[in-house]
């Protein structure tokens, strides 16, 4: 095998000298068939994950690495995403997926466990996509997709390089009309980078993503009773509130990296966004809501490499800035959708500065030990304008220390084992503060604070061709945020510890020229080791939300060309969906398909064309769970079995 390169931010190494659970996905992993609109397509064999709501874009997917992330109603939270090197996870530690362009994208790495050292706030996990940049995919393509439930889908690129310059261009369209009632989607993402060479070793790039999301509908949760008397319906308050989202986003990047600034390299990024956001949600009372952000950030980083004594040492070092600032307001609304007077008006703003240093020493050809530090200061505060209920201002301020250490041992040239430990916060963000007994802050409400444990094993075992990933972790979180509803509102409380052990499992093998089989299984226990309430004791009960066993496996037939089959199964255990386990959810298989072929048109000029079958058996199950839903609106029905199928010209 070719040497395997880790190339995610700030952990740019071989990865047989990565002392961390480490995936990687190229364009064929991403692109092969896929729809390529939402991240599981792709994600859904990397081990320890676990993503639910991918039919809901008013929500957005919900995903979750080793139980981070699992909390979020809505969103991603507990987990940093980067795209291209910008920040999608804001100060207070949330993200959005919607301006995510997997059109574009040319890889996707996921560091599987907490990475505070290097990522600061909500570094649970973390997930890091490149797009293309024209360098090395030059050409021009138009794919136009359709498919069951309304999908309708039309993609425009262009790329290239000429000298010093290249560029990238991608424009997609997307309109779904969804499974359920009230679930239509209509959605516009350009994505465009710009290159320029500036001598051997440096260069600057510019970035442009802008998103137009007139529309996207939500169905809400459904009770069992509803269920059964239909999976497509929509919740009644759904329907009578037009429950749904609009989002306008404009985002500017520019990067500078020059490769001999002294005797290392320097890296220098900065980015403005700006997003426009209204929601309506599906109750009655205090249900639209809405925000303008401005959101900004910058970062520098440092890589060298010395000599310690005689022992080679390679390190990075930098600096983290960024802000947001969202003018917030929500409205009343009553029970025939009609918006009424205004009952919050509010400034928050985050503001978030890290610094780091991480340094890999070689011991021996053999040994390699990392250590990493990183000091946070993450400021979150409101300024309320809404006085009629009083003054609900309130000011935040988290200083935290993250650490990690970790030990390679490459006892074969394509052989690894490592052990890791690094510890990791995650403060709670504005809607988590949220105070059940007025505005402002929530007092009670305090950052979670993680310990992960790792040790792993990867290689290739040549005469099987087939390459492994073993992962044993054992994760403790002291006082874990959990959520609660109340008066269908959701609110948030620290829940005391909790602990995460599990095995994940990776295996990808080439078992002919034309076959390979992937497979990615994780066995795990989630679990609240002290939980009390007032009224209630959790200890001891399972964390809603994630199922504690997957295994997906791939089998891919590549003929000549493009032509393919790609015959995938996904397994998820059982899980539950409150904090008492009251309510469980059980376990199901999917089945999908995917097929192609391509064409060779002229000199210059292909024709690919697709198919794809998802829910191949037409299992009954459900594409969300919402955590201790309120009068057992628990269930977000997936759609039966569906067909898409799409057709692209390159030239």
């Amino acid at each position: 095998m070719a040497t395997l390169q880790v190339t995610a931010p700030r952990l740019s190494r071989e990865l047989y000298a990565t002392p961390a659970a480490v995936s990687t996905l190229d364009r064929e992993a991403i692109a092969q068939g896929q729809q390529r609109t939402r991240l599981d397509e792709a994600l859904v064999r990397v081990p320890g994950m676990f993503l639910q709501n991918r039919d809901n874009f008013a929500q957005g997917q919900r995903i979750s690495i080793r139980g981070f992330g699992a909390r979020a109603p809505f969103g991603v939270r507990g987990i940093t995403v980067m795209v291209d090197g910008i920040p999608y996870t804001l100060p207070d530690g949330q993200a959005q997926l919607d301006a995510i362009d997997l059109d574009s994208a040319e890889r996707i790495e996921v560091i599987r466990g907490p990475s505070s050292v290097l990522y600061g706030n909500a570094a649970g996990g973390v997930i890091d996509i490149t797009t293309a940049d024209g360098r090395d995919n030059p050409g021009s393509s138009v794919r136009t997709e359709v498919g069951s439930d309304g999908y309708r889908k039309a993609v425009v690129q262009t790329g290239g390089a000429q000298g010093d310059w290249s560029h990238h261009v991608s424009f997609s369209a997307l309109n779904v009309d969804g499974y359920r009632e009230q679930s239509s989607t209509e959605k516009y993402l350009l994505n465009a980078k710009l290159r320029r060479e500036l001598g051997s070793d440096r260069a600057l790039t510019a970035i442009i993503n802008l998103l137009e999301n007139p529309r996207s509908e939500d169905p809400g949760a459904l009770n069992a009773g509803e269920v059964a008397r239909g999976r497509d319906q929509a919740a009644p308050n759904s329907l009578a509130l037009d429950a749904g989202q609009n989002v306008d986003q404009q985002l500017i990047g520019l990067q500078y990296e020059d490769l001999s600034a002294g005797p290392g390299a320097l890296y220098l990024k900065g980015f403005v966004a700006q997003r426009d956001f209204e929601q309506q949600l599906p109750y009655v009372g205090d249900s639209r809501i809405g925000y303008q952000r401005d959101y900004l950030g910058a970062s520098a980083e440092y890589h060298h490499e010395v000599s310690l004594g005689s022992l080679p040492l390679s390190y990075i070092t930098g600096v983290d800035v960024a802000r947001q600032d969202d003018e917030r307001f929500r409205n009343a609304v009553n029970g025939q959708g009609v918006v009424g007077e205004q009952l919050a008006e509010e400034t928050q703003t985050a503001t978030s500065v890290g610094v780091f240093a991480q340094g890999d020493l070689a011991l021996t050809e053999q040994v390699t030990l990392s250590l990493g530090a990183r000091f946070d200061s993450v400021e979150l505060e409101v300024d309320d304008r809404y006085l009629s209920d009083g003054d609900q201002s309130g000011e935040q301020t988290f200083n935290e220390w993250s650490g990690s250490a970790g030990l390679s041992y490459r006892y074969r040239p394509q052989h690894q084992v490592y052990v890791n430990t690094g510890t990791a916060f995650e403060t709670p963000t504005f809607s988590e503060f949220a105070n059940p007994v007025g505005g402002g802050f929530n007092p009670s409400v305090s950052p979670q604070k993680a310990w992960n444990r790792e040790v792993g094993a990867r290689g290739y075992i040549a005469p099987l061709a087939m390459d492994y990933d073993l992962t044993l972790f054992s994760v403790r979180v002291r006082d874990e945020l959990v959520p609660y509803d109340d008066g269908g509102r959701t609110f948030y409380q620290n829940a005391g510890d909790t602990d995460r052990d599990g095995i994940e499992l990776a295996l990808g093998w080439q078992l002919a020229d034309q076959w390979r089989l992937d497979s990615a299984l994780t066995l795990a226990s989630y679990e609240f080791d002290r939980f009390t309430t007032p009224s209630e004791s959790f200890g001891g009960n399972r964390i809603p939300g994630l199922p504690e066993q997957t295994w997906v496996n791939q089998l891919t037939w590549q003929g000549l060309d493009e032509r393919f089959a790609t015959l995938e199964t996904q397994y998820v255990g059982d899980m539950v969906a409150d904090n008492a386990n009251e309510t469980e959810v059980d376990s199901y298989w999917l089945v999908n398909l995917r097929v192609g072929d391509g064409w060779q048109l002229g000199s210059d000029t292909r024709l690919n064309a697709y198919v794809g079958v998802r829910n191949l058996l037409d299992e009954e199950h459900y594409a969300n769970v919402r955590l201790n839903g309120t009068f057992g609106r628990f269930y977000e029905p997936a759609p039966g079995r569906s067909v898409y199928g799409g057709v692209e010209v390159s030239f």
